[in-house]
C-alpha cells in the first residue's frame, strides 16, 4: 500500500444535445485533483478542499468523492485508514462535470492507493454513486468520459454497457462558461414528465445521426444532428441570452451548439481550431450582450481520462 497518491479528472461536456443522460465526452484544460493519503485517524476523512470557496461539504457522507470512496471501500471489503484532499480547478455549477470529476479523481486515486485492485472500468459503479449527491440520480454520461476519457455513449444502466465512441480528427468543442451557477438538481425539475412520439423518435433519429457521423467523420451530419428537443428548450430558460448565444455560434460557423450538461456552459462543435476561435470570441460578445461575464475554452476531445498524477 503506498502512503500517498494524486489524481487528476478532467471536465467533462455531457448529453452532448441529443443524448440525453446516454452521451458525453472529456475535455481538456479543466478538471479536478484529489490526493489519497494513508493517515493515523481511524476511518474515510475529507481533511481540505481548495478552489471551492469554501462552500462543499467535508463531512464524507456529503461530499462526491467521499460517496464514491465510500462505495469502493465497500466494495472491496476493506476500511483503511484515508484522508483526501480535494483540488477543484472548474467552476461549481458549470455544467462542466464538477461533480463526476472529484469522485472520478478520488476513486482513481483511492483505487492506486490499494494497488490497483480495480480497473478504470470497474471503477464506473463507484463513482457513479457520487454523482447522486449532486443530482439524485446516478448517471454516467459524466462520470464515463471523466474516468475513460473520449467520447462514450452509455447504450443501457442494467447492466452498466459503455461504449468507446470515436471523434473525428478536426473535431473542436467552444466552450461558453456564463459567470452564473445552475444546480443540477434544479435543471432536472424542469424536464418533461411525458414527451410525445413526434419528439421521441426526432431525438432517437438525432442520436442515430451523431453517432453514425462520428463514425463516419462526416462533420455536416454531426452537425445536424445536433438537436435536442427534450432537455434544451426547457433548460434554455435558466441560461440569460441563450437563444442569441446559439445563434452568434451557428452563424459564426457551428457545426451545432446546445446546452453542456444541465448549463449554465454552452458547448458548440467546429471544424478546425482556428473557427473554434472565432466562435468562442462571436458567443462571448453574445453573452456579454446580456450583461453575463464569461469564459471561452476550446478543446479538441481529451482521449485521456482519470488518471494518476504523482504517487509515493
Amino acid at each position: 500500500m503506498k502512503k500517498g497518491v494524486k489524481a487528476f479528472a478532467p471536465a467533462t461536456v455531457a448529453n452532448v444535445a441529443c443524448g440525453f443522460d446516454v452521451m458525453g465526452f472529456a475535455i481538456h484544460h479543466l478538471g479536478d485533483e484529489v490526493t489519497a493519503r494513508v493517515c493515523q485517524t481511524p476511518g474515510l476523512h475529507i481533511r481540505k478542499i481548495s478552489g471551492d470557496d469554501g462552500r462543499l461539504p467535508t463531512a464524507v457522507d456529503k461530499n462526491t468523492a467521499g460517496v464514491a470512496v465510500q462505495a469502493l471501500l465497500r466494495y472491496l471489503g476493506t476500511s483503511p485508514n484515508i484522508e483526501l484532499e480535494i483540488h477543484k480547478k472548474m467552476p461549481l455549477a458549470s455544467g462542466m462535470g464538477s461533480s463526476a470529476a472529484s469522485a472520478a479523481a478520488a476513486v482513481v486515486a483511492v483505487n492506486a492507493l490499494l494497488g490497483n485492485p480495480l480497473s478504470s472500468e470497474a471503477l464506473l459503479p463507484f463513482a457513479m454513486q457520487g454523482e447522486t449527491i449532486a443530482s439524485g440520480v446516478a448517471h454516467a454520461d459524466n462520470i464515463a468520459p471523466a474516468l475513460l476519457g473520449g467520447m462514450v455513449l452509455i447504450r443501457g444502466y442494467d447492466p452498466l454497457d459503455i461504449i468507446p465512441l470515436p471523434s473525428p480528427p478536426d473535431l473542436y468543442c467552444t466552450l461558453l462558461h456564463p459567470k452564473i451557477e445552475i444546480r443540477t438538481s434544479d435543471a432536472r425539475g424542469l424536464l418533461p414528465k411525458n414527451i410525445s412520439l413526434r419528439k421521441a423518435l426526432t431525438q432517437i433519429g438525432n442520436l442515430g445521426g451523431l453517432v453514425a457521423g462520428l463514425f463516419l467523420d462526416d462533420y455536416e451530419l454531426i452537425g445536424r444532428s445536433l438537436e435536442d428537443v427534450i432537455a434544451e428548450p426547457q433548460r434554455a430558460k435558466l441560461i440569460p441570452g441563450f437563444a442569441q448565444i446559439k445563434q452568434a455560434a451557428m452563424d459564426a460557423g457551428a457545426l451545432g451548439c446546445s446546452i453542456s450538461g444541465s448549463g449554465p456552459t454552452i458547448f458548440a462543435f467546429s471544424n478546425g481550431a482556428e473557427k473554434s476561435g472565432k466562435i468562442g470570441a462571436a458567443m462571448q460578445d453574445a453573452c456579454q450582450r446580456q450583461g453575463v461575464e464569461s469564459a471561452v475554452y476550446q478543446t479538441r476531445i481529451n482521449q485521456m481520462g482519470a488518471d494518476v498524477v504523482s504517487q509515493k
